[in-house]
């Protein structure tokens, strides 16, 4: 079956052009022009992913975030004119997946579109994530490059396991270091720019040139997942 894509937009012609480039690339789409039709689409039409406008003319896209939370855990990208750091974290921090400014290209936004759709570790068996020619074994604890097993130490782990259990998410500042170190530390993001250097040292080719994992400049980061 080809996955349902729900976008909600009120602009026809974005709507249109979304619909055409979704199409193309082989998914079903459903559509809402506001967010009221949204919240009801989202709760009765199963989507696989969520297209979210955030300047919708009957409730701002941020509420929109919190309402589909309530009732699941589709994928959400938001699709938005808004290119101030705040309104990404606090998009990011609802919920949201991913978040793609305005204008943008179709190449890039089908790429995220993939990488939220695609499957994650694998359930009841071992749990395994690749980027490049690096495996993380989320079971065994165990992280090789090349083949080459990887010493990391506790933290590093800690760290890195966080990113691997959300692939090809922007996951922002405050909630790696709440998650990592702890609701007390939520503003050190110098000390989680240190971690995530020294990860960078063990899996990048180049780490001045980062490209597993990256950089969302202003909110956080990004374990790009490979097939």
């Amino acid at each position: 079956m080809m996955p349902r894509i729900l976008v909600i937009d009120d602009e026809p012609q974005i709507r249109k052009f979304m619909r055409i480039s979704l199409t193309a690339n082989g998914y079903e789409v459903v559509e809402a022009e506001n967010a009221t039709q949204g919240i009801e689409a989202a709760r009765t039409q199963s989507p696989d992913l969520l297209i979210l406008d955030l300047g919708l003319p009957d409730l701002d896209g941020q509420e929109v975030i919190s309402a589909v939370r309530e009732q699941s855990e589709v994928p959400i990208i938001i699709l938005s004119v808004r290119a101030q750091e705040l309104d990404k974290v606090e998009a990011l921090d609802r919920g949201a997946n991913d978040y793609v400014v305005k204008p943008f290209g179709v190449a890039e936004l089908m790429a995220r579109v993939r990488a939220v759709l695609r499957p994650h570790a694998a359930k009841g068996g071992d749990e395994v994530v690749k980027t490049g020619g690096v495996q993380i074994d989320l079971t065994r604890r165990v992280v090789t490059r090349d083949g080459v097993e990887l010493h990391l130490s506790k933290k590093e782990w800690e760290l890195l396991e966080f990113f691997a259990r959300s692939p090809d998410h922007v996951l922002t500042h405050k909630e790696i270091l709440k998650a990592v170190w702890g609701p007390a530390h939520t503003d050190d993001t110098a000390y989680l720019r240190v971690y995530v250097n020294q990860l960078r040292q063990k899996l990048e080719d180049d780490p001045a040139q980062p490209t597993l994992l990256v950089t969302e400049p202003g909110v956080g980061y990004r374990l790009k997942a490979r097939d």
